[in-house]
């Protein structure tokens, strides 16, 4: 069996999932407000993983190819702007002279 991996929550979700718990079970009462703070709080923890896998594939994939692709994903996912997203390997400093830019 494949050893999962472990991650790390913060001490708010975790308490804010240990408090609905509690009050499912004790009270039978469910509290929307806390629902929809944990689902967020989820959300914004899986959202931080997705990117995390990104990054990692751009830079571990077996191709250059595949390397490129994630890049973009994960640039895209973080919010970069399209008109920001260079090439892998672009050369500013040659594009610079090239246009006739000196530093």
């Amino acid at each position: 069996m494949e050893k999962q991996k472990a991650i790390q929550i913060p001490v708010r979700l975790f308490a804010d999932m240990y408090q609905l718990i509690i009050a499912i079970t004790a009270y039978g009462e469910v509290d929307m407000d806390l629902v929809k703070r944990i689902d967020r709080q989820i959300q914004e923890k899986f959202d931080a993983i997705r990117k995390r896998q990104l990054y990692t594939e751009s830079k571990m994939a077996s191709t250059e190819e595949e390397r490129e692709q994630a890049r973009k994903k994960y640039l895209e996912e973080i919010g970069m702007h399209p008109d920001w997203i260079w090439p892998a390997g672009y050369n500013h400093e040659e594009k610079r002279t090239e246009i006739g830019i000196e530093r």
